[in-house]
């Protein structure tokens, strides 16, 4: 059999997009809480305002201006605020997953749930008894937790206050947050990740980052794509990640001295990425490109800054700025498995932009791929080409945390869903993974398709973009019932888990 048996099948879901229950119980305001709805061509955006009454919005990928504070906004919708309202249905939902087979699930602990600022001295009870009671239904039905400790869910004070991750501050205030549910949750979770694709260049969205100067504009436009490079705040963005980095390391530390057996992962958007042709330009391109996103695995596995990271700074015209003890600490308390995202390749062409996103490295269409209805590449060969290198590059378990594909459903006059497009997709990649385990000997602890249930996108904020094998009753809006009904998909998915990948 080309699975091992204790292989984690399961899905994945993060606070932000599932969670719902928007100032419960305590729970402070996000930077997720003030990112608006969006579709496909209607970009998400966030409200700013200075002191002096001026307004503005930005793009998820952008910092706000200095000396501006994010807002809400009367009048728009904020998908965060209910998603699809996990907060009040975990007991039903645990259920379903259970019924599905799962061994594992991947969900996110809100930073603001448990220090409803960031900064404060004193957990909040109320949210650190709401996951209690989450992860004690979980393990009731035989479901480990896969807790992401830090997943785009930056607490606005510590924006507004401090600058978000361009503050070395953050660091402690990080460590306090972390160890606390360490602590909290020490005999109930094993399998923690740190930070959430880490390589994905988020501004305020993620990283809390004010701009150096109040205007954003850059050539007479904004981009709006979400972690867009290069940009006029990319140092800025490095910066913040490299104190990220440095927090991941010491969150490891940490973990280990409360419990020795827990498995600490890194996690990195690490879809794959082609040359547009054999002229050395594309294949020097692709390589180099690649290795944008592969900087911080680099560092947070290897232990160090790769001899490439300077020219990556020098094309941006910046230079890192660490303290004593940095090189120490990201050398000696590595991760122990990497956790990746992997939805699609794509094409370097030397005549065409290059971008980075949540949905990892984008450049030009590949020709000999078909896409989703959001033009995302459908490339399964392409998970077994980068679960080879990646395992090549580090030698280290592998772990596939995020895999799906967005699409629109129609729910039958009988209320079924008939989702082949998905069953399609998502058996394709698990075919992939079965080969770079039976034929390549990649060692893959797990799989946990996004979405297992329908959350709000992202990208667009859309619940149009469903990824679930859940439905659940919701617009775009936020009108509907929150019914949960079980898909074409489900059924699939419970007989790829019971035969542990054998029935496909």
């Amino acid at each position: 059999m080309a699975f091992p048996q204790n292989f984690l099948w399961g899905g994945a879901t993060a606070a932000n997009q599932y969670e719902g229950g928007y100032a419960e119980d305590g729970k402070g305001l996000a930077v997720a809480d003030l990112i608006t709805d969006g579709n496909k061509d209607e970009p998400r955006k966030i409200f700013y305002r200075f002191p002096d009454g001026r307004e503005g919005t930005i793009g998820q990928g952008e910092c706000i201006p200095a000396g501006a504070e994010g807002i809400l906004k009367e009048g728009y919708y904020y998908p965060s605020h209910v998603a699809t309202d996990f907060y009040h249905h975990y007991k039903e939902d645990i259920a379903l997953f259970a019924e599905m087979g799962f061994k594992v699930l991947r969900l996110s602990i809100s930073w603001t749930r448990i220090f409803p600022n960031g900064d404060d001295a004193e957990p909040n009870e109320a949210g650190l008894a709401f996951y209690d009671k989450v992860f004690d239904e979980m393990l009731a039905h035989g479901i480990e937790p896969l807790v992401t400790i830090l997943h785009f869910d930056m607490p606005v004070h510590l924006a507004t206050k401090y600058g978000g991750w361009a503050n070395r501050k953050l660091i402690d205030f990080y460590l306090r947050y972390a160890s606390t549910v360490f602590r909290r949750y020490k005999d109930k979770v094993k399998y923690w990740v740190t930070v959430n694709e880490v390589n994905v260049l988020g501004g305020y969205w993620t990283l809390g980052l004010s701009a150096e100067k109040e205007s954003l504009e850059a050539d007479g436009k904004k981009s709006f794509n979400q972690g867009e490079t290069p940009d006029a705040e990319a140092g800025l963005k490095f910066q913040a990640l490299h104190h990220l980095m440095v927090a991941s390391a010491l969150a490891n530390k940490a973990a280990k001295a409360i419990n020795p057996a827990f498995q600490m992962g890194a996690m990195l958007a690490l879809s794959g990425i082609y040359p547009a042709t054999c002229h050395p330009e594309d294949v020097f391109g692709a390589y180099a490109f690649r290795r944008k996103a592969l900087l911080f695995s680099d560092v947070l596995f290897r232990g160090e800054y790769p001899n490439y990271a300077q020219s990556i700074f020098d094309e941006y015209g910046f230079t890192l700025k660490t303290e004593q003890g940095d090189a120490e600490i990201l050398k000696s308390y590595p991760s122990d498995f990497l956790a990746f995202s992997y939805y699609r390749t794509t094409v370097f062409d030397r005549f065409s932009p290059n971008t980075t996103t949540t949905g990892g490295q984008q450049g030009a269409p590949n020709p000999y791929l078909k896409t989703t209805a959001w033009g995302w590449p459908i490339d399964p060969d392409g998970l077994r080409y980068v679960l080879n290198e990646l395992y090549d590059r580090y030698q280290k378990p592998l772990f596939i945390v995020e895999n799906g594909m967005g699409a629109k459903d129609t729910v039958n006059e009988d209320g079924t869903i008939e989702d082949d497009y998905r069953i399609d997709y998502l058996r394709g990649h698990v075919r992939a993974i079965k080969e770079a385990i039976e034929q390549d000997h990649v060692p893959v602890m797990g799989y946990t398709p996004w979405g297992c249930i329908d959350i709000v996108s992202a990208g667009t904020g859309e619940m149009a973009k469903r990824y679930g094998m859940i439905y659940v009753d919701m617009d775009d809006k936020g009108h509907g019932t929150l019914k949960r009904s079980r898909k074409k998909s489900f059924y699939w998915y419970q007989r790829v888990i019971t035969s542990n990948g054998e029935e496909l």
